[in-house]
């Protein structure tokens, strides 16, 4: 292995454990808000109360499977982040335009924007770490 490899494939597992750690923090982000609002009178809401109480501990659940698969799983656990993190923000933008399951929501909302940056945020980082995970692993 020539020396320019070498550092290549040292970036490449320091971008990986970046990559994993952000994922990982972006996924507690997306359940800690997910949680407050419930918190917060989300929870009488049909439907949409216990949709954030599961949100809350897929996130976490998420962010431990990304941080304690080993390496050759990585982009399955990424994958699951992922899918998790673009569900949520489609489900925040259909509440938000048309409605879903009868509750229509406003950008106005408490924390709306930091939800919809958060998970943008995840399904960018997260995906990031699929392409470099499975062009490391050759698969």
């Amino acid at each position: 292995m020539s020396g320019r490899t070498a550092t290549r494939s040292s970036r490449t597992g320091v971008a990986i454990a970046l990559l994993r750690l952000a994922g990982a923090v972006l996924l507690v982000a997306i359940a800690v808000i997910h949680g407050y609002l419930w918190q917060q009178g989300y929870s009488g809401i049909d439907v949409i109360g216990p949709a954030f109480l599961v949100q809350s501990v897929l996130g976490v659940g998420g962010a431990l499977l990304l941080l304690g698969v080993p390496p050759r799983l990585v982009p399955w656990a990424a994958t699951l982040g992922a899918l998790f993190a673009a569900g949520s923000l489609a489900a925040l933008v259909v509440s938000t335009t048309v409605g879903l399951f009868g509750f229509v929501e406003t950008t106005a909302a408490t924390l709306w924007w930091e939800s919809f940056w958060v998970e943008a945020a995840a399904v960018v980082v997260l995906v990031a770490l699929v392409v470099l995970t499975t062009r490391r692993t050759g698969r």
